[in-house]
């Protein structure tokens, strides 16, 4: 049986760590639960240890969830967003953290303004260039920056990325600090502060700290594997 309380320590443990290293506080830093695959019973204890910010990964998961779980946690989308998919997503979450497009950024403030909110957003950068990720160019993101940060609906709020999968966190260091520098390139641009960078999963989240990060994105690390899991652990 998974010990969630026992691996809440645990995370908490390595923050900890990680921040005493970087000479940060540990409040500074968010996590993020991701609960894809994980019914609402696991989120609702989840939540009873004290988790109170949770991530999805596909709209329509979300939409069967989140009616379940307790209406005290906040909900953020982490996965891809298809444009057919953004009147749910704008109704569902606090926050959207892989606006990867003008086009998608646009979608979701025509969908913010119907539903008369304001909708917090990070965009997602492919810092490494992996072709079978999505996410922005940093230079393409540069180049969309002021069309972004436009839009009345949208409030940005900084940048977000998902490294290659390594079994040594040592390894996508480079690309942590290279999105620190290119929030610092951004924060430049519009002359403005951006609160957050969204960086590091279960493998890599010390590192991440260490460079920055104000949100990890956790799941296997607290949760256990997902049944049928392939892909990297968050």
């Amino acid at each position: 049986m998974m010990d969630l309380a026992a691996n809440l320590a645990g995370v908490q443990r390595r923050i900890e760590g990680a921040c005493a290293r970087a000479g940060r506080e540990p409040r500074s830093v968010s996590v993020v639960a991701v609960t894809k695959s994980h019914p609402p019973e696991v989120v609702n204890e989840a939540a009873k240890l004290g988790l109170t910010l949770f991530g999805e990964n596909k709209v329509q998961e979300a939409k069967a969830k989140i009616p379940l779980c307790s209406g005290k946690v906040r909900w953020h989308m982490i996965g891809h967003l298809q444009t057919n998919k953004c009147r749910d997503a704008v109704e569902l979450f606090e926050m959207i953290q892989s606006v990867d497009s003008l086009h998608l950024a646009e979608e979701i403030n025509k969908r913010a303004e119907q539903a008369a909110k304001r909708i917090p957003i990070l965009l997602e950068v492919n810092i490494a260039g992996e072709a079978q990720k999505f996410g922005y160019r940093p230079e393409q993101l540069l180049a969309e920056l002021g069309q972004i940060n436009s839009l009345s609906r949208l409030e940005l709020q900084g940048l977000m990325t998902v490294p290659p999968w390594t079994s040594e966190p040592e390894k996508v260091r480079p690309v942590f600090r290279r999105l620190k520098q290119l929030k610092e390139q951004c924060e430049q641009v519009l002359a403005a502060a951006l609160p957050h960078l969204s960086m590091g999963m279960t493998g890599d989240f010390e590192v991440a700290i260490e460079e920055g990060a104000t949100m990890v994105r956790i799941g296997t690390a607290l949760f256990g594997p997902r049944r049928g899991a392939k892909a990297a652990p968050q």
